[in-house]
């Protein structure tokens, strides 16, 4: 391979890795060991109102605004799937209905937190869907019971986003 094309390979590097690994750090200490176990347990509860009578697989998540409000929602399918709506993006939705982004812009999410019975984090679309309302924020995986499975940011999870600055939008 091309030198101008050995140039040209994303992969972060160290430095930038240890530096996100020190924000999700900074992030976990600032929200508060008790508000991701509050947020982990409206997720779990919210997993239960989930309507999945095509897949049954259930998803609760939990929302928590940078000026400290929770909100909460739940996967609801459509028998096409493809319309189905995430808990991801249906957290967002009842956020942004409930005038979020009057208070707080665009960028209004530091921390979502998703609960369901396997070991993932939220799928493409619903990163997209986070790096909307978000330059960077926690994502907090949490199994059907509630109990903290995995801590990571959306940088991390979707690295080399298109975004609102991708436009020149802040």
């Amino acid at each position: 391979m091309s030198e101008r094309l050995n140039q040209k390979i994303f992969i972060p590097s160290q430095a930038e890795i240890e530096k996100e690994n020190t924000w999700i750090k900074s992030q976990i200490e600032e929200i508060g060991e008790n508000k991701l176990i509050e947020l982990a347990k409206e997720a779990a509860k919210a997993r239960l109102n989930a309507y999945k009578p095509y897949s049954g697989y259930s998803v609760g998540a939990s929302l928590l605004t940078v000026d400290g409000e929770i909100y909460s929602s739940c996967n609801a399918e459509t028998v096409t799937y493809t319309e189905t709506d995430h808990a991801e993006r249906s957290v967002i939705t009842k956020a942004i209905s409930e005038g979020t982004t009057e208070k707080n812009g665009r960028k209004f999410i530091r921390a979502i937190v998703v609960s369901h019975p396997e070991d993932s984090a939220p799928c493409g679309g619903c990163r997209q869907r986070i790096a909307e309302h978000a330059d960077n924020c926690l994502i907090v995986d949490v199994d059907a019971e509630g109990e903290i499975a995995a801590i990571s940011s959306l940088k991390v999870l979707f690295p080399y986003a298109f975004t609102p600055p991708s436009l020149g939008k802040d």
